[in-house]
């Protein structure tokens, strides 16, 4: 057995605890104390985060995309093959760290996504991104903890709680989808998407995608604009 090796420790700002970067072999994994947040063996539901999302996003030419978390870069990646040359995407990673290391240890495991000309990314709280961006995006991919709960940092409550929910929604160009990770289901937040306005779909994603794996959750909250917007054009005709 090829034992771990510790590459790195950051610090979470706001309190988050530390996270850990290991390597064994070609294999990477990203450590919260004893929880494994990340492994780079396993990608199949981080990347149907940004295919389910580019389906239904299908038709824009110029999609502008959002993503919470860089990670090891899996939705990313995904989201440059599913949106196409003409797609906008913006990461917020909340770590400086993370980014170094995807430019330093993991860069073999990011390839080229992070100097493809369509990516921007940004070291800040994806809060404070989509805090400042109304009506800004075609999609918004949260993947920045183990489901709808501040796992790595409490702030991160506030993203899916009423209030982050109506800033996350007016975010959104109509019709343009709020895509949620999760490790396991919670029937809370469904609840709340669908007081604040959203259509919402839940989808079961295999960590290893179609080899299996753990059964995964991911939201897909659409922003009714474009569907009301028909309904008033036909009540006026």
């Amino acid at each position: 057995m090829i034992p771990w090796i510790h590459i790195d420790t950051a610090t979470m700002p706001g309190g988050g605890g530390e996270i850990r970067l290991k390597r064994r072999g070609t294999e990477f994994s990203i450590m919260l104390g004893a929880i494994e947040l990340m492994n780079s063996r396993l990608s199949g539901s981080e990347e149907a985060l940004a295919t389910l999302v580019a389906a239904r996003l299908a038709g824009r030419p110029e999609p502008r995309i959002l993503i919470g978390g860089l990670g090891m870069g899996f939705t990313l990646r995904a989201a440059l093959a599913a949106f196409g040359q003409g797609a906008q995407i913006v990461v917020s990673e909340l770590v400086p760290a993370v980014v170094a290391w995807a430019r330093g240890p993991m860069a073999q495991v990011f390839g080229d996504c992070l100097v493809d000309p369509r990516v921007a990314i940004r070291e800040e709280d994806v809060a404070r991104t989509i805090g400042a961006a109304p009506a800004a995006f075609d999609a918004i991919l949260l993947d920045v903890d183990n489901g709808p709960e501040g796992l790595t940092r409490r702030a991160n409550d506030d993203l899916y709680d009423m209030a982050g929910l109506a800033v996350a929604r007016a975010a959104l160009r109509p019709g343009g989808v709020l895509a949620v990770w999760s490790s396991g289901p919670d029937h809370g937040f469904t609840q709340r998407l669908r007081k604040s306005g959203f259509a919402v779909e839940e989808v079961k994603a295999r960590a290893n995608g179609k080899r299996g794996g753990a059964r995964h959750v991911i939201w897909l909250a659409t922003h009714p604009g474009v569907v009301q917007a028909e309904c008033a054009s036909r009540a006026g005709s």
